[in-house]
């Protein structure tokens, strides 16, 4: 052909027809079924406007102008990247490059980078299901090699990492914000820092909610302080003689209190590890599948239903009523003791009788496990919504005040509520 088909075209020499019957049956990758030769016009339009240069003969230039012919844009005109590229490169070499970049999946990605977002964060889901509040709240997912570069860093061996976080390293990995509160607990001092290495019920609450132990503080001191204004009133004068059943109700009220805090509180899973055979491991999987309170926030790998959300909150009565019904049993048994062998020695008319034992644990078990139980459970919702607030976020005091104050109303409200429990069960 004498001039490329593109100037053709617009000098009206070649005919569509002729142009297209102008394709070798080989090589289809023409000027005029290229698509790039239709988008060059914008940049060869200079050239392919002006009239063709004649020969000496006065003939046209036939071999003067090819398919890939160069453009030089005009002075001030900002030629664009891409048409360049199409523009000066062989139309033979351009279906190849096209065809590295191709969406081969289907997913809308290039075979080589994943679809969508950018490079850096391809990589933070590390597989999980969570979406952007999980990576937001704990970080990326670190793997077994990046945790082991993580510990490196801080003087810790491999091997001093729970076998449990380290199962998990080696097949999901670790939430790096997860890992790095480990690593700076464990290095804590007495008793802090020993109780986090050997004690994982400690450990897996502490990863998550950093004022776990605040929130234990403070509802053992709110609780201790009610009860011991409680118990002052009460027995008056006779406090100091009555010194050992004072002990032992606030005894089992630790215990109480750990175990009403301690059982809602959430908790890191690391499930990397072998799941166990038979009953006691269906039994922990079951366990391990629902969440720790009603209201606990979802995060990456764990999602609960509304059925798992019902469901916790009559597991965890049943648990508040097991723990209740016993320390009950304990309690009331070592206060009814210590007032029978009282009143052997020194027995007197205004004595009140000796509460009793079967009645009084049971008395406990249902009022841990239907009135704590649920007051617990709203508080541990009203909390999340407190901690997660942005005002909470930029002041982290107001979290802790909130914490003290609901915590206190709860106490208040629970002794009274029990003391109506307790006369209408003539148990006082």
């Amino acid at each position: 052909m004498a001039f490329s088909c593109a100037s053709a075209r617009l000098h009206g020499r070649v005919s569509a027809a002729k142009c297209r019957g102008g394709v070798s049956p080989v090589r289809r990758s023409s000027c005029c079924l290229y698509p790039s030769a239709r988008i060059g016009l914008g940049v060869r339009g200079i050239r392919a406007e002006l009239p063709p240069r004649a020969s000496a003969d006065g003939g046209a230039a036939a071999a003067t102008t090819s398919c890939p012919a160069v453009a030089v844009p005009e002075a001030g005109e900002v030629a664009h990247p891409v048409k360049e590229v199409g523009a000066v490169a062989p139309l033979g070499v351009l279906p190849e490059e096209r065809s590295e970049v191709a969406d081969v999946d289907g997913s809308g990605g290039n075979g080589k980078f994943p679809p969508g977002g950018d490079g850096d964060r391809g990589g933070d889901s590390g597989g999980w299901d969570g979406g952007d509040e999980g990576d937001d709240e704990f970080g990326p997912i670190l793997s077994f090699e990046q945790v082991v570069q993580e510990a490196e860093k801080r003087g810790v061996s491999l091997t001093s990492l729970p076998s449990d976080m380290i199962e998990a390293a080696k097949s999901v990995g670790i939430q790096k914000l997860l890992l790095l509160r480990y690593l700076d607990m464990q290095a804590s001092a007495w008793p802090l820092g020993p109780a986090i290495r050997s004690c994982s019920l400690l450990r897996n609450r502490m990863l998550v909610d950093p004022s776990f132990l605040f929130k234990i503080g403070t509802e053992i001191v709110i609780d201790t302080c009610c009860a011991t204004f409680a118990e002052v009133q009460k027995r008056g004068e006779e406090f100091w003689s009555e010194f050992e059943l004072y002990a032992a109700d606030m005894l089992v009220g630790v215990v109480v209190n750990v175990a009403l805090v301690g059982m809602l509180a959430p908790y890191a899973r690391f499930g990397g590890g072998s799941a166990s055979q038979g009953l006691l491991g269906r039994v922990r999987h079951a366990y391990d599948a629902l969440p720790s309170s009603v209201f606990e926030a979802e995060r990456p790998g764990y999602s609960f239903s509304v059925q798992q959300r019902i469901g916790t909150y009559f597991f965890k009565g049943i648990l508040y009523g097991t723990v209740g019904f016993f320390c009950g049993l304990v309690g009331q048994g070592i206060a009814n003791l210590i007032m029978t062998a009282k009143r052997s020695v020194n027995k007197s008319e205004d004595d009140v009788p000796v509460p009793p034992l079967f009645k009084t644990s049971a008395l406990w078990g249902a009022f841990l496990g239907i009135s704590s139980n649920t007051r617990y459970q709203i508080i541990n919702g009203l909390e999340r919504v407190v901690e997660a607030s942005p005002v909470a976020k930029r002041v982290p005091a107001v979290s802790l005040a909130f914490t003290v104050g609901v915590r206190f109303a709860n106490n208040i409200y629970g002794g009274m509520q029990f003391v109506d429990w307790a006369r209408m069960t003539g148990c006082q």
